[in-house]
């Protein structure tokens, strides 16, 4: 898929919207991605989440045991690319404020392991997931996602994406005057 392709379908599905957000890490951004959003045309979905599959296989390669995924927005992206990559899919949730795996989830130390998420602004919530992967024992491959809004000073070597957006953040006592006037908006999970 081409980039100007990738960009409609998510301005179209809703996945990219505008106003005035209040992001996880508590940054503000005048764009929001909510990529669950894609997942209401899950035909939109499965071919997003090939293009995805199709840069894994390129970088990464075919041998990974598990995608995995921490909650709530990489769920969805996970499975449908472990369902792609013929692969388990597992994810983590956050439990006492702290990344776990439930529900009777299990990954064996050595396995071959990708985290995918949905989009990545900081990273946090990746570079947390990885430490609790790395405390396992596994094969870490490199992480992947649907939306890239890092910058230069993110700490994940090697993301793969099918989209990288440039949108500027802002701290909250540094906003500029067009979101001043604008209600924010906290759509994300990370309180949930």
């Amino acid at each position: 898929m081409e980039k100007q392709e990738i960009s409609n379908l998510l301005e179209e599905t809703g996945a990219i919207q505008h106003g005035h957000f209040i992001l996880s890490s508590g940054k503000r951004s005048a764009t929001y991605c909510q990529c669950a959003k894609l997942f209401i045309y899950p035909e939109v979905a499965e071919k997003i989440c090939n293009a995805l599959s199709q840069r894994v296989l390129k970088y990464i390669g075919e041998n990974i045991d598990y995608v995995v995924a921490p909650a709530i927005g990489g769920i969805l992206v996970g499975y449908e690319l472990s369902r792609q990559l013929e692969t388990k899919s597992v994810f983590y949730e956050r439990a006492n404020g702290m990344f776990q795996l439930r529900r009777g989830f299990n990954i064996e130390p050595n396995s071959n392991v990708i985290l995918v998420e949905d989009v990545i602004t900081t990273g946090k919530s990746a570079i947390e997931c990885i430490e609790e992967l790395n405390k396992i024992g596994v094969n870490f491959l490199g992480t992947a996602c649907l939306i890239d809004r890092t910058n230069s000073e993110s700490k994940l070597k090697n993301l793969i994406s099918v989209h990288k957006l440039d949108i500027p953040i802002y701290d909250e006592n540094s906003l500029p005057d067009n979101l001043k006037t604008i209600d924010p908006v906290k759509p994300g999970s990370r309180d949930i």
